[in-house]
């Protein structure tokens, strides 16, 4: 659900843009896009290199690491059941369904203001 902007806004403006960073952040999961941050509330999972990982599994941290550098060059929603964000080969998923969240919200993109920041004035997209 979208409780800011038309629902799949939030991850087509990560389109074209790049990783730069993955952040660990207690118990959820960003990736950050030199403005633009995507947040898993719930454990993300994924496919790099063919393999399948699945946070906080053993080696899914250095698995997502590999994501920095890499340029979204897909997405997709799949309402109630999940996000994906693909990376040719590479895909990292957010789980959407009830059992994967762990409060009322699974995720969010925090878009960026007129300066480039990070900030809720420049859309904030909540599923």
């Amino acid at each position: 659900m979208n409780r800011a902007n038309d629902s799949d806004g939030g991850l087509r403006q990560l389109m074209g843009l790049e990783v730069s960073a993955v952040a660990f952040v207690r118990d959820y999961v960003e990736l950050h896009f030199d403005g633009p941050v995507l947040r898993s509330l719930s454990d993300p999972l994924g496919v790099y290199g063919g393999a399948e990982w699945h946070f906080p599994a053993a080696g899914s941290l250095d698995l997502m690491r590999r994501y920095i550098g890499l340029t979204v060059d897909g997405c997709e929603e799949e309402p109630e059941r999940f996000l994906a964000l693909h990376f040719g080969e590479h895909r990292f998923v957010v789980p959407l369904d009830d059992g994967s969240s762990m409060g009322p919200e699974s995720a969010h993109v925090v878009g960026v203001d007129g300066s480039g920041a990070p900030s809720p004035r420049g859309g904030m997209w909540i599923w």
